[in-house]
């Protein structure tokens, strides 16, 4: 599904004009991003990210159907012939950096020092860098050295 369909537009944007505010009206409920997180993981039944999420057969329907609709996720015949699954479409795909950032912010925020928590790793084991934005110069980017521009 391209970008276009993905991010029409719509009359109950909260904030029409802002990326954020359209990006958070699309995936920015408390499932949202956990089953797009599960579809990374491999979930692709319906099944398979209510036991992952512990979410409410409901609230799954509910949100599989936004994020389908929305086109962050598709719907395909599993390979058995007998079901259908989900998959991510490109657009879920480009939220791993998203999630990758949500992530990290929680290892150093969400945990009190020596708190168990899971960890993402590479291919070959070792821990993902933290994600640091970057200017074109390769200078380090924060609040401090961004401003929003509008555009058309």
């Amino acid at each position: 599904m391209s970008r276009t369909t993905a991010c029409a537009p719509n009359s109950e944007w909260t904030d029409p004009d802002c990326p954020v505010a359209r990006t958070l009206d699309l995936v920015g409920d408390r499932w949202s991003l956990l089953v797009v997180r599960d579809a990374m993981d491999g979930a692709r039944s319906f099944t398979e990210f209510q036991r992952r999420t512990g979410i409410a057969r409901n609230i799954l329907t509910d949100r599989l159907r936004k994020l389908t609709a929305h086109g962050l996720l598709a719907q395909h015949t599993a390979p058995s012939g007998r079901r259908r699954e989900y998959v991510l479409t490109d657009a879920g795909h480009d939220l791993f950096a998203v999630i990758l950032t949500l992530r990290q912010w929680g290892e150093r925020h969400a945990y009190g020092p020596g708190e168990t928590h899971s960890t993402l790793v590479d291919q070959h084991g070792a821990p993902v860098p933290d994600v640091a934005p970057a200017g074109a110069d390769g200078a380090v980017l924060g609040a401090a050295t961004t401003r929003v521009q509008k555009s058309r």
